[in-house]
């Protein structure tokens, strides 16, 4: 955290990276010191409600994040930054967004949290756009123009407005991660699971809590003794009740619930009621500590592709038993209506002998089954996901030359910018099988 009276004082010259948080109500001149140098600016947690004309005149500004402040608009002046790409401003009061306000080279655009109910066409003149977060908002339609954005990767819809998907949503041929529970078009589905799915109903008085685990944008996790003869040892999310960069956390509990039982899942023991917070929770298994993450979450420069911690090496039966253990799962969700929406490897846990358990359903969402067209096209736009998993896997590990053609050949399958003919999961697990069988014993 960079400090106002330094930049005042002249000692962040030629700094690159600014961030201040300290109560601002205005933007402080003193950052055009900057101008020359200047490319990721942080004014998140402050009550700015406007931005200067003169911004442009950051010139190198390429990542600017006002999350958490009081616009009520989204700033006309960003769409003259020449080379701004990633835009920040979730958790405002936006209401507004106009054409004139989106930046020529924007690549990755948050607005979750605000009051959006219309984006504009224009959206459209955006072609390197990868990255869209729109979770929280009141839209109750998607404009059309979107359909132009050709690149778009990773779309978060959830918790609008919206009363179903528009057709060219399905077939864009990028689109590999999206996440739209919380909508009218799939809150019942969401409400039956929780209401009827043969899972126990736990009290918070049942649990003995333990020490934190780990923490996430829905909830915080937290070792815990589950009551009974014997005692066991569990694992406890507690959900924070508010809306997350991928939905609501209603959404989550109801697909974690509904996703049932299946060897590559972490399983939940049971849901539990709202607390005195207001927020519910779920127990679930204990993870082995053997299980670590398989990959690190995408950086601002990778966007939408996870990072691999340097010298990561994986032998071809681990490759192949990790893809084909997400494989089995991905069949196994789709066949109960769940897009997990979030297929990463950021989201896998390994235990480096090819063992995987696939987490974190803040991104699922339902959809109707016996909508057979819905339920093609949704399991197609997850095996783009599933897609770069395999061919991230397959650059790190060493096949053979038979090996490396058949992972090759299902790589440009599941990357087809065609979803229409992306193999499904259960043909992809087929063919990852007959990989396996290629390798010496």
């Amino acid at each position: 955290m960079d400090s106002l009276e330094d930049l005042r004082a002249g000692k962040l010259a030629g700094a690159q990276r600014l961030k201040l948080a300290c109560g601002l109500t205005e933007f402080p001149r003193e950052i055009f010191q900057l101008a020359d140098t200047l490319e990721v600016l942080d004014l998140s947690g402050n009550r700015l409600s406007s931005l200067p004309d003169e911004l442009p005149r950051l010139q190198r500004l390429r990542i600017l994040f006002c999350s958490d402040n009081d616009f009520t608009e989204l700033p006309e002046v960003l769409g003259r930054c020449p080379q701004l790409e990633m835009v920040g401003f979730k958790a405002n009061r936006i209401a507004t967004v106009s054409g004139g306000a989106l930046p020529a080279q924007l690549r990755w655009f948050i607005l979750t949290d605000n009051r959006i109910d219309t984006l504009p066409d224009e959206i459209g003149r955006c072609p390197r756009l990868q990255k869209l977060m729109l979770a929280g908002n009141r839209l109750r339609t998607l404009p059309a123009g979107l359909a132009d954005c050709r690149r778009l990767e990773l779309l978060r819809i959830s918790a609008n407005h919206l009363e179903t998907l528009p057709d060219w949503l399905l077939t864009m041929p990028r689109l590999g991660w999206l996440a739209f529970g919380g909508n009218p078009f799939c809150t019942g589905l969401e409400d039956a699971a929780l209401a009827h799915d043969p899972i126990a109903t736990l009290d918070w008085a049942d649990l003995q809590a333990g020490e934190q685990l780990g923490e996430g944008a829905s909830g915080v996790i937290q070792r815990a003794l589950l009551r009974g003869e014997p005692p066991q040892a569990v694992a406890v999310k507690r959900f924070k009740g508010a809306v997350t960069s991928d939905g609501l956390p209603h959404s989550e509990m109801a697909a974690c619930v509904h996703a049932g039982a299946h060897p590559n899942l972490v399983p939940a023991l049971g849901k539990l009621a709202d607390g005195a917070d207001g927020a519910g929770g779920l127990v679930m298994g204990l993870i082995p500590p053997a299980f670590r993450n398989l990959a690190g979450p995408p950086s601002m420069a990778s966007c939408t592709r996870d990072v691999y911690a340097e010298g990561t090496r994986f032998t071809p039966q681990q490759a192949l038993s990790i893809a084909g253990g997400v494989a089995s799962v991905a069949t196994h969700l789709h066949a109960r209506g769940l897009m997990h929406g979030d297929l990463y490897g950021h989201n896998i846990l390994h235990d480096g002998e090819g063992r995987v358990l696939l987490g974190d359903f803040g991104a699922a969402s339902f959809y109707r089954r016996e909508d057979a067209a819905l339920a093609a096209a949704l399991e197609r736009i997850e095996l783009r996901a599933f897609g770069c998993l395999l061919e991230e896997l397959a650059e790190r590990c060493d096949p053979t030359p038979a090996l490396r053609a058949g992972l090759g050949a299902l790589v440009s399958a599941c990357l087809n910018e065609r979803p229409s003919s992306r193999p499904s999961f259960a043909a992809v697990e087929h063919l990852l099988a007959d990989c396996a069988r290629q390798l010496p014993a």
